[in-house]
C-alpha cells in the first residue's frame, strides 16, 4: 500500500496584538490553504491568561469573535460577507493580507502534506497551544 502523495500547502499563524502601539503579540490560531486538496480552514485557541498578561483590558470576547469570523470566511458560508463569496485562494490571500488590527496573520509559510486537516491540527499544537 502506498502513502497518499504529499502536495503543497500554505499557512499563517493568526496573531493577537492587543495594543498595536506596543507590538507585543501571542499566537492564537492558524489558517491553512491547500489548492490541490481544495482545502481552506482555520483553527484557533485564545489563551486569555497570556492575553491579559499583555493587556489586562483586552476584550477576549471581541477577539474570539474576530477569530470566529476568520473561520467563517474560510468556510465560505454564502451571504456572510463579500469575502465568503470568493474562491478559496482569494479568501486565503484576503485573510492573510497585512493589516493594522488586533488580529493579524503572520507571514505565509509553505509545506507538504497528504492530509491538510491533520496538518492544521498539528500546526495549532506546535504554534498556538500551551506547551508543557
Amino acid at each position: 500500500m502506498t502513502a497518499a502523495p504529499r502536495t503543497p500547502y500554505e499557512y499563517a499563524a493568526l496573531r493577537v496584538i492587543p495594543r498595536i502601539e506596543r507590538g507585543e503579540q501571542i499566537n492564537a490560531g492558524v489558517i491553512l490553504y491547500s489548492q490541490s486538496h481544495d482545502y481552506l480552514a482555520a483553527l484557533h485557541h485564545l489563551d486569555t491568561h497570556r492575553l491579559h498578561a499583555l493587556d489586562t483590558a483586552a476584550d477576549a470576547d471581541g477577539i474570539r469573535a474576530a477569530l470566529d469570523a476568520i473561520s467563517t470566511v474560510c468556510r465560505g458560508e454564502p451571504g456572510q460577507s463579500a469575502a465568503c463569496d470568493a474562491d478559496q485562494g482569494r479568501r486565503f490571500r484576503w485573510l492573510t493580507a497585512p493589516r493594522s488590527t488586533i488580529v493579524q496573520a503572520g507571514p505565509i509559510h509553505t509545506g507538504l502534506t497528504a492530509d491538510p486537516a491533520a496538518e492544521l491540527r498539528r500546526l495549532l499544537r506546535v504554534l498556538v497551544l500551551p506547551t508543557g
